[in-house]
């Protein structure tokens, strides 16, 4: 080898066009599907595909993956309405092809995708219900419990006059 041969090496690979590297588990792309923005146009949350799963991302960060995105897409749906009743303007929208499956599926149960969707929200909302009346039972278990302590603080009934002692 000549001496001049690592700078010809070098130079060669400089004049080359840059290569793109291609890692053994790259990532795919994740493909928007539905976006829910605020009145500024910021993305809050959306349902993106990437190959075979479907991502649920809120505030930037992936919070959830599933086979199914119909369950995802009445959260967001839910969070929708829950926005709006707060007074603030937010806007959901989603692709055709989550649409179509979400028609698909109505079908299947022979309505409307609307009422499918308003199904699914409905749902949202009664899980919401159900963790207020969890609060109500914890209310109630509390004053209980308060009431027995109470009664444990009081003194004993006078014990059976028995000659024996008392453990």
């Amino acid at each position: 080898m000549s001496k001049q041969s690592k700078a010809k090496r070098d130079k060669r690979k400089k004049q080359q066009p840059k290569r793109p590297i291609n890692r053994l588990n790259a990532q795919q792309p994740v493909q928007n599907h539905a976006v829910l923005t605020n009145e500024e146009g910021q993305v809050v949350a959306a349902i993106g595909l990437q190959g075979t799963e479907w991502l649920l991302a809120i505030g930037g960060q992936t919070m959830g993956n599933a086979d199914n995105p119909v369950p995802m897409l009445a959260m967001l749906k839910h969070l929708s309405n829950v926005q709006e009743k707060e007074g603030r303007k937010v806007n959901l929208e989603y692709s055709t092809q989550l649409q179509q499956l979400i028609d698909d599926l109505a079908a299947d149960e022979g309505k409307t995708a609307d009422e499918y969707l308003s199904q699914l929200v409905s749902e949202f909302e009664g899980v919401e219900g159900e963790g207020e009346g969890d609060d109500e039972a914890e209310d109630a278990e509390i004053v209980t419990d308060a009431a027995v302590e109470a009664d444990a603080d009081a003194e004993p009934a006078p014990a059976a006059s028995d000659d024996k002692p008392q453990a």
